[in-house]
């Protein structure tokens, strides 16, 4: 038994390794921390570190935190802001830097059940401020999610999601990106979430970010006050 799992360790490392060689998955890496306050307001702050390679080349990086606030079960509407760096490819982190930003969102989400499907649409406005001069930058993402698993403790340990977003601008050529995510979600505690996806971006004329292909990872943490124990649990498609 020892040798056979060594053995599979052994081919799985090789097959990434000849699939990130062939193909140049990057990896998409995200921690994000939300804390609820109450049933309507929440905060949150996230980190993410991505490489164009299988976790070599890092190029990129970014911080950013802010607010929520549930309007109703079905609208929520959140402000953020964040440091964003991008650099050179050709290696981990070589300047000069390609870009050096940060940046202020807004943004209002809707969802909307079908069945035992739970449709996200996510609507974001983008103050830019770059070290290339100030931009604007409006996102639109529909998504679809899938519960499923024994319910243990109130939630769902299991979470399937697709999503695919557009990028635009208010200058030519105005389309700007499109990202698209297959995820699959665990709950190992009521508590924590971890994500694996695959991530498809491309772009059309940009100059910050280089699209292509992603293996995602993320870690999501969600505490509550012990005051508001009715706060709901966020079985919501994870940000990125």
């Amino acid at each position: 038994m020892r040798i056979l799992f060594l053995t599979t360790i052994s081919l799985f490392f090789s097959m990434n390794k000849l699939s990130a060689q062939t193909f140049d998955v990057g990896s998409w890496n995200i921690l994000n921390v939300k804390y609820n306050i109450d049933e309507k307001w929440s905060c949150f702050g996230e980190a993410q570190l991505r490489s164009l390679k299988f976790y070599s080349n890092f190029h990129y990086y970014e911080c950013k935190g802010g607010i929520n606030y549930k309007v109703h079960k079905n609208v929520m509407l959140t402000f953020g802001a964040g440091s964003y760096q991008t650099y050179k490819e050709g290696g981990d982190f070589v300047l000069p830097k390609s870009n050096d930003e940060f940046r202020l969102w807004p943004q209002i989400v809707f969802f909307q059940s079908i069945g035992k499907l739970k449709i996200e649409q996510r609507y974001r406005a983008e103050f830019r401020f770059t070290s290339k001069g100030n931009r604007n930058r409006f996102r639109y993402r529909l998504g679809v999610s899938y519960l499923f698993g024994k319910e243990r403790n109130e939630y769902k340990p299991f979470q399937v999601s697709a999503t695919n977003e557009i990028f635009f601008t208010d200058k030519e050529p105005y389309f700007e990106r499109n990202r698209m995510l297959i995820a699959f979600n665990y709950k190992p505690s009521k508590a924590t979430t971890i994500q694996i996806g695959y991530l498809h971006q491309f772009d059309y004329k940009i100059n910050d970010e280089t699209g292509r292909d992603f293996f995602q990872i993320g870690y999501f943490i969600e505490l509550r006050r012990k005051t508001a124990p009715n706060a709901s649990i966020d079985n919501d498609i994870k940000d990125n």
